[in-house]
């Protein structure tokens, strides 16, 4: 039976035009309906089966992993599956266990560790109760560093866990090293010609399709067909101010930037972080030329590029950090890389002058830990000068690694800070084996971005470093040094959006003279009561060293008291040492004010990551 059409009633207060025409829009909307249940929607004149499900998991630092299980959640809604996109922690085992396929695309933290959002599925996975997985077959993406010694570490560790519960391996797993994008798209591609397609798709994916629980998927903006800004086309942005930080006497040199974004179309969140491209520093770029005793207007290939080797050496290739194929290649030992030293006549491989003893040892797997601190301090230049004759530029280019972009916390809020975006660097400076050296990004950034040279830059949205949405939770943030960037951002926009929340900060560094960052507003703050509390660490002030994780030992009672009143818990800065220090600290907080035993303070914490309320944007 036909719905009755509704009519509009002449006492309504429209003019008898309006009314016939909002009439025979309802008359057109009605007759439309459809009678009794709705049939399957029809692929050629079939019904089409219901989507494959397809869960998409991501072990994400920096937004890297997030973005990839992102674009295979994307492509595979067009080739007909129905994906669920996912942290790793938010996934229990109801779901893995119930899932079909899974995905996992992970980066790596630490010595071979996951990431922040990736430790808790972790645990579980790897737990003597964890369930067995006959059922789920699984593919598993690894991002890594080939110059960490655990290089994909986390991602081995996901993929051997899997097949010893009894899941079974749709490919082998997939390897990225810093430059991803083709190893990637390899690694995608081959998992689709293994899963081939799910159910028929009626036609193209929505964008809105796939059930995401991630947030958005990069910083590039909407734009209506211009070209937007992002990681793959970052803005040439405008540097607006450079202030040095420190006092006179301080050993450090911590800048504060802020750049306009006016006109870019991008946007970004407190607890986002910045993309910034570098460029290579000219005078290094000149000694490695002479290292080559090459023509610096000689073409070489970059990609589908040509372009002269200065080019290339100036903003396409690192030139600081040796990668593994050319320390293989100098020390005389078979490179794995495809431009390996061949002698055009014989087609065989000759080592390149004398035998280099020393480093040629260091490439042991068992010597691993020697060669990183043989490393230190040395660049690229270092290890051409040990050659006895100048390597080749044709098989020089291809044993170096990708010029990555830089990520920096931002430190400033959208809200206080329209059209502009602020950071906090450190410029990294010193002297090894007679030669000085700085940070690529950092002293450009310094040095060289100014009144002529633009600065390109992209948004990296976090994938859950961010304020409490609830304005009224408390917030203890801990970030000593550069670790201050977020918190800034933080406190400017809870100032902002007049959040009523207590703020309790945790701040170090070397000296209170001259190394008390932000000094003014920090105090301001605290003056005013919207800063709750203001703990300080100033490491070199006496003749024991302070540190934050001290600071809060000393406050224990009082920050186990805001964490039982909801408060969320951020840290920012070194992962290696502070980062680990801080976490030990708060686990000892747990155990002493809250009564717990050590695996219940594990677990408390455990409770407080999967709750969003303990988050970390280490590096």
């Amino acid at each position: 039976m036909m719905p009755a059409i509704p009519v509009i009633p002449e006492t309504a207060p429209f003019t008898p035009e309006q009314r016939a025409w909002l009439n025979g829009f309802l008359a057109g909307l009605f007759s439309n309906v459809p009678q009794g249940p709705s049939p399957a929607p029809q692929v050629n004149g079939t019904p089409a089966a219901p989507a494959e499900p397809l869960l998409v998991l991501f072990g994400s630092q920096t937004g890297t992993a997030e973005g990839l299980a992102k674009r295979v959640a994307k492509e595979s809604q067009q080739r007909g599956f129905a994906p669920t996109v996912l942290a790793l922690n938010d996934c229990d085992q109801a779901k893995l266990s119930a899932s079909g396929k899974a995905i996992i695309i992970s980066s790596t933290w630490g010595e071979g560790d996951p990431p922040d959002n990736a430790v808790n599925f972790w645990s579980w996975l790897n737990a003597d109760t964890a369930p067995r997985l006959e059922t789920l077959q699984f593919a598993v993406l690894g991002l890594g560093d080939r110059n960490y010694s655990e290089f994909c570490g986390a991602s081995k560790k996901f993929d051997s866990r899997l097949e010893s519960l009894g899941a079974k391996r749709l490919v082998p797993r997939g390897e990225c090293d810093v430059d991803y994008e083709v190893p990637a798209k390899t690694w995608i591609d081959g998992l689709w010609e293994k899963l081939g397609n799910g159910a028929p798709s009626t036609g193209p994916a929505s964008s809105n399709g796939a059930t995401n629980h991630a947030g958005s998927e990069t910083g590039a903006p909407k734009t209506n067909g211009a070209t937007a800004y992002g990681k793959s086309n970052p803005y040439p942005a405008k540097l607006l101010r450079n202030v040095l930080l420190n006092k006179p006497g301080s050993a450090k040199e911590v800048r504060h930037y802020e750049i306009a974004l006016n006109g870019s179309g991008l946007s970004y969140e407190a607890g986002d972080a910045l993309g910034v491209v570098p460029v290579n520093c000219p005078e290094l770029v000149n000694d490695i030329l002479a290292a080559l005793k090459a023509n610096p207007d000689e073409n070489v290939k970059f990609g589908d590029n040509i372009m002269s080797l200065r080019e290339a050496l100036t903003h396409h290739f690192d030139i600081t950090k040796p990668s593994q194929e050319l320390i293989k290649a100098v020390a005389g030992a078979p490179s794995t890389s495809s431009a390996s030293y061949q002698n055009e006549d014989q087609r065989v491989e000759p080592v390149l002058g004398a035998p280099l003893a020393e480093l040629a040892a260091l490439l042991a797997p068992e010597k691993r830990d020697d060669l990183k601190k043989w490393l230190w301090g040395r660049h690229v230049v270092d290890l051409l000068h040990m050659l006895p004759a100048p390597m080749p530029v044709t098989e020089f280019i291809p044993l170096l690694r990708k010029l990555t972009p830089r990520l920096y916390s931002i430190s400033s809020s959208p809200k206080a800070h329209p059209g502009e975006v602020h950071l906090t660097v450190s410029a990294v400076r010193y002297e090894s084996h007679g030669r000085e050296r700085k940070g690529v990004a950092s002293t450009f950034l310094a040095d060289r971005v100014g009144d002529t040279e633009f600065v390109r830059v992209f948004v990296q949205p976090s994938h859950g470093f961010k304020p409490p949405t609830n304005g009224d939770v408390p917030a203890i943030m801990v970030g000593p040094g550069t670790g201050i960037a977020p918190f800034r951002a933080f406190l400017e926009e809870r100032q902002a959006t007049g959040a009523k929340g207590r703020n309790w900060l945790f701040f170090g560094d070397q000296r209170r003279d001259t190394d008390f960052l932000y000094e003014e507003q920090l105090n301001a703050w605290r003056q005013s009561g919207f800063l709750t509390r203001l703990d300080l660490a100033f490491s070199r002030d006496q003749e024991r060293k302070i540190y934050v994780q001290d600071r809060m030992l000393e406050s224990a009672a009082e920050l186990w008291s805001w964490l039982e009143a909801g408060a969320h818990f951020y840290v920012c800065g070194d992962a290696s040492r502070m980062a680990k220090d801080v976490d030990a600290a708060l686990h000892k907080i747990i155990e002493q004010c809250g009564g717990r035993t050590p695996d219940e303070a594990k677990a408390y914490v455990a409770k407080l990551k999967s709750d969003k309320r303990y988050q970390r944007d280490v590096y």
